[in-house]
């Protein structure tokens, strides 16, 4: 089975600043893939040139095989891409079925939204990831949820927008014990069910639990692709990290 997308030698520069040097990788379906590296590797340029914010300056990218050419936003839309970042983007005073369906509302032929059905979607897609609580429906706000209920609430809208994978960019950033459990039962759930996760984190105590396999970023470069049988603990992890990456910003 072909990568549901892959990163081929991708470089992309700022003026005299090189942000990914022929940086590869690839993400396969099904899988959470944990992305990691100090501040200024190159993460952030990494997520916004697999979403097609930018468009690299040398290298390809291929999507379930084929290399695609003059890569955007639209291009990664269509080839299922989204991404939850650390703000989340929601509405706290709006209910979680307006932030699933925020602008892509179900309409009858006249406009009239389909209010019943999008309720009904909502309610079957939080479920599905993991929202077992019957406090929690469709209908209730998001100001009322906890962090980790508001990055399931960003996970469903992923999911109803038909992503193939889903790019969280730090989703366990100020949350409790108990709350980063509840994230990673949310992406345990998403990726029962065929879809990929690509995981970026800080904390690789966390990337380290969640993760199939492990990219290592630095300045820019693709250091390290670790398998999970290749490091046994976190603390191997943050070795192999410590023992290779020179750190720097870009």
């Amino acid at each position: 089975m072909e990568p549901i997308i892959e990163l081929k030698n991708v470089t992309k520069k700022f003026g005299g600043i090189t942000a990914l040097d022929s940086a590869s990788l690839h993400v396969d379906k099904g899988e959470v893939v944990g992305l990691i590296g100090d501040n200024g590797a190159g993460k952030s340029t990494l997520i916004k040139t697999l979403v097609g914010v930018y468009k690299p300056d040398n290298g390809e990218i291929i999507i379930k095989g084929k290399k695609v050419n003059n890569w955007n936003t639209k291009k990664a839309r269509e080839a299922k891409i989204e991404t939850v970042f650390q703000d989340r983007a929601l509405t706290p005073q709006q209910s979680i079925v307006w932030n699933i369906f925020m602008g892509k509302e179900l309409r009858h032929p006249f406009g009239f939204i389909k209010v019943k059905e999008q309720i009904k979607e909502a309610n079957k897609i939080i479920r599905e990831i993991g929202f077992t609580s019957n406090l929690i429906d469709a209908n209730s706000p998001v100001g009322n949820l906890s962090g980790g209920e508001r990055q399931g609430v960003a996970i469903a809208r992923a999911i109803y927008n038909d992503a193939d994978l889903i790019i969280l960019d730090e989703p366990t950033t100020a949350l409790s014990l108990i709350e980063t459990q509840k994230v990673f039962d949310f992406v345990n759930n998403v990726k029962a069910k065929g879809r990929s996760v690509l995981f970026i984190g800080h904390n690789i105590f966390h990337v380290f639990d969640i993760s199939d396999r492990f990219i290592i970023l630095d300045r820019g470069q693709v250091i390290h692709k670790l398998d999970k049988n290749d490091v046994k603990t976190p603390e191997e992890l943050i070795k192999v990290m410590k023992d290779t990456v020179i750190g720097g910003k870009n």
